[in-house]
């Protein structure tokens, strides 16, 4: 029996792929238990609501997260609408499903491209990001933004997108689709890529439904569990779609529902803006926020909760966010029970971590 070590894994920069730490207790190459430690940049934005009215929290709240931003602003709003009584306009909702998908995929390039990146495929990395740009570009045009858009209120959106600028999105990103199959073949083709991830990372179903997992790492175990058909959020209760499903759980299961979810997300934005309606996309929103109220968001990396509550002022007394990370780190500490410890960077780039996220 081999000897027991200690290796610290991170915190790293947080420009640099995430700052999460894990102590890792490694027998020869092998690990034996891993031990998560968070907080390092935790900056108490739920306190703020104290200092910030409820309108003005919108834009502290997109800043949870810059690869989430859209979903973040979406999700408090909805909680902060439920609790006054908010009817959004139905053209809003359309909108905000398809910068929610525009997020999704921006969101699902940018971690192929990590992915990528974790390999040492630095060419792939690169052609990833590449055609991400296109997607912030979309972004920047319809909302003036490419990290951080702003574009959400209480009530519904800041501004409309007329339908001539939606039809044009439909187009471009009918034709980036070869460029996405093109890429998104690498990783489900190759044998050295595909030897890196098949069979590595078991994550079983049984133990994704005990460990509570969300998102892709729960679809990517064969749990079904999509909050875009279970919660009626949004303009989804309009579109015909099924949650992608994989079965083995492992590290190239979660990459193929992320893969799969990318083409969906085209989809998505094609059947809504084939029937997006005209009218307003916000209305006026008067009085203060009285009582509670909690809403769940599909975010690109899993469900996120969302929970505002007010006692009569413009004030909210209580705001919470429950992050997809936050879910996932216990399902990928039982990933690395027993992996090699070249594998780690890998298994933890499958949950597609956001500390940010997680230390609001």
């Amino acid at each position: 029996m081999g000897k027991k070590t200690i290796i610290p894994f991170g915190p790293q920069h947080p420009v640099l792929p995430e700052p999460i730490h894990l102590d890792l207790v490694i027998e020869d190459e092998t690990v034996v238990e891993a031990i998560p430690s968070i907080g390092f940049i935790h900056r108490g934005l739920e306190k703020l609501v104290e200092k910030k009215d409820y309108t003005q929290m919108v834009y502290v709240i997109e800043r949870i997260c810059g690869i989430c931003s859209f979903g973040h602003g979406w999700g408090y709003c909805a909680s902060v609408e439920g609790a006054m009584g908010v009817k959004v306009p139905v053209r809003a909702e359309y909108l905000r499903t398809i910068l929610h998908e525009l997020s999704r995929l921006h969101s699902h390039l940018l971690w192929l491209g990590l992915l990528a990146d974790a390999f040492g495929f630095e060419s792939l990395f690169m052609h990833c990001w590449r055609v991400r740009e296109t997607i912030l570009d979309i972004l920047e045009r319809t909302t003036g933004g490419r990290v951080i858009f702003s574009i959400c209120k209480v009530g519904g959106l800041r501004k409309d997108v007329d339908d001539k600028t939606l039809v044009e999105i439909v187009n471009i990103l009918k034709g980036i689709k070869k460029d996405i199959k093109d890429l998104t073949d690498v990783f489900l083709e190759d044998d050295s890529v595909k030897n890196r991830m098949c069979g590595v990372g078991v994550l079983s179903k049984e133990d994704a439904e005990e460990l509570c997992a969300v998102g892709p790492v729960a679809r990517g175990s064969g749990v079904i569990q999509d909050m875009r058909l279970t919660d009626n959020h949004g303009a989804y209760k309009y579109l015909d779609f099924e949650p992608v499903i994989e079965e083995a759980g492992d590290c190239y299961a979660r990459c193929k529902v992320r893969i799969r979810e990318v083409f969906q997300s085209i989809d998505l934005i094609e059947k809504a803006v084939e029937k997006i309606p005209e009218g307003d996309v916000s209305v006026e929103v008067k009085g203060n926020v009285e009582g509670e109220y909690m809403t769940r968001m599909e975010q690109p990396r899993g469900e996120a909760f969302y929970y505002a509550k007010g006692a009569g002022s413009k004030f909210l007394q209580r705001m919470r966010v429950r992050t997809p990370t936050n879910m996932n780190i216990p399902a990928l500490v039982k990933t690395l029970q027993g992996c090699d410890l070249a594998d780690v960077p890998i298994l933890v780039l499958t949950i597609d971590p956001c500390i940010s996220c997680t230390e609001r």
